[in-house]
């Protein structure tokens, strides 16, 4: 009888895909996938350590998963991920849960690591986060129509506030000819959206090739038959060149989805946080594509309460948002971790403050979100149906302008039952926030947006 294995896949889409090689290693290895933990004879909890909620879910997960060790036939409990890299010296001591640890860099251990926490084993995997595998065949847990694809490991930037260098390790391109044969592979098994990642994903290539190859590699990702929309994430201004926006220009399979990290807009915040490019870089290249896109929809994600900022800062921020209208919008009050540059900065802000002052940004985007939501009533927008919602008994899917998870969703009447993961015309009649509510439309594709 085949061993039974149950993933919980925890924080971010780059952690997903490492989640997904595992899990094709464990099936090589002759392991069955299960999605119910009451079947699983080992589970898996891939970890988040990015910041203390993340890290607290992690730990909870792990308490909660532990539990069917007593209650049901869970035979081990193994915790992979950014959590087991950050406190690998202490992890086992401190969750005695657990029976084995495989750190980022050594997801190619997994299968030994299960075989040894069943034989009563007790390991750590640790090998160094900089000698991560960047290939390795994946087992989708997405639906097959959507799917991420990973360009890039670690990270170089150093930002001030952010632990990831730490867990992940340098900035590592992977090649264009095994991206492109990994993206063919995935349009052969559905795949009509390519979700593109990476820590920075506008630095692909310059450790690789010496120059900034996203744009090649987008165009080559253009050519692959079956793929619909590509998706591209995590662009950082200073490095979000004419070059990219030409290929976008000339190729309408790259949604006009501009996912652009700011994290905020004061000079001095911007310098403190070590970030790259400075306001008048941030503002010139949002008004570019606002002029080369009318259609554009931005999203960023933008702290507040970053040690030191004064009110006027804050102000800054605020006016910015007003101002630009940016249409998606993730605000996240700063969180102090250990091992940052900015962990040990004076003059941190107390919680309450950093939480005011999220509140009074949230309230704002929300009314940006609204009033742009509005302008979506009475247009026939494409939708990518991801299928049918019992409780609103509509169908369900995301336009160009929506990221999985993170963005608003479209529901919809059809007439007949709708494919998940085709693409229909649906007439917008009605809009709550993120949420836009519509019919099939009976116009033809070519009067859709995107």
């Amino acid at each position: 009888m085949s061993i039974k294995i149950h993933m919980n896949s925890l924080g971010c889409a780059k952690n997903l895909v490492n989640s997904e090689q595992m899990l094709a290693l464990l099936r090589q290895a002759g392991m069955e996938v299960v999605e119910d933990l009451a079947q699983a004879d080992v589970a898996i909890v891939n970890t988040c350590g990015f910041i203390d909620a993340a890290k607290q879910e992690a730990i909870d997960t792990i308490l909660e998963t532990a539990q069917w060790k007593q209650q049901g036939q869970l035979k081990a409990l193994i915790a992979t991920g950014c959590l087991v890299e950050r406190y690998q010296d202490e992890i086992l001591q401190e969750l005695p849960e657990l029976d084995a640890v495989c750190g980022t860099g050594s997801y190619t251990d997994i299968v030994e690591a299960v075989q040894q926490a069943l034989a009563g084993q007790k390991r750590a995997y640790l090998a160094s986060s900089a000698q991560a595998a960047l290939e390795g065949d994946r087992q989708l847990i997405t639906k097959p129509y959507s799917a991420f694809l990973r360009i890039a490991e670690g990270c170089n930037n150093h930002c001030s506030y952010c632990i990831i260098p730490s867990l992940r390790g340098p900035f590592r391109s992977r090649t264009l000819e095994h991206i492109w044969q990994e993206a063919r592979q995935l349009a052969a098994q559905g795949a009509k959206e390519l979700l593109v990642i990476a820590q920075d994903t506008t630095r692909y290539g310059t450790d690789l090739y010496g120059r900034r190859a996203l744009p090649e590699l987008v165009e080559g990702l253009c050519q692959i038959e079956g793929v619909e929309w590509i998706r591209l994430h995590y662009l950082y201004p200073d490095e979000l060149d004419d070059a990219l926006l030409d290929v976008m220009e000339r190729n309408p399979k790259v949604v006009r989805y501009f996912d652009i990290p700011l994290q905020h807009i004061n000079d001095r915040v911007l310098k403190a946080m070590n970030r790259r490019g400075d306001s008048a870089l941030i503002k010139e290249r949002i008004n570019t594509i606002r002029s080369r896109f009318p259609e554009a929809v931005i999203r960023t994600s933008l702290i507040v309460g970053f040690p030191g900022e004064t009110e006027e800062e804050f102000d800054e921020l605020y006016r910015f948002l007003d101002e630009y209208k940016l249409e998606r919008a993730g605000v996240f009050a700063y969180s102090q971790e250990e091992g940052t540059v900015a962990g040990a900065m004076p003059d941190q802000i107390p919680e309450e403050e950093k939480e005011r002052r999220r509140e009074i940004l949230v309230e704002l985007q929300d009314a940006v979100m609204d009033e742009f939501s509005q302008k979506l009533v009475g247009t026939t927008q494409r939708v990518l149906c991801c299928g049918y919602d019992p409780e609103h008994e509509m169908f369900y899917g995301r336009t160009y302008m929506d990221s999985p998870d993170v963005d608003g969703i479209v529901y919809f009447y059809a007439d007949e039952p709708v494919e998940e993961g085709t693409f229909v015309p649906v007439k917008i009649e009605n809009a709550v926030s993120a949420e836009l509510f519509g019919e099939i439309a009976q116009g033809p594709d070519e009067e859709m947006d995107q």
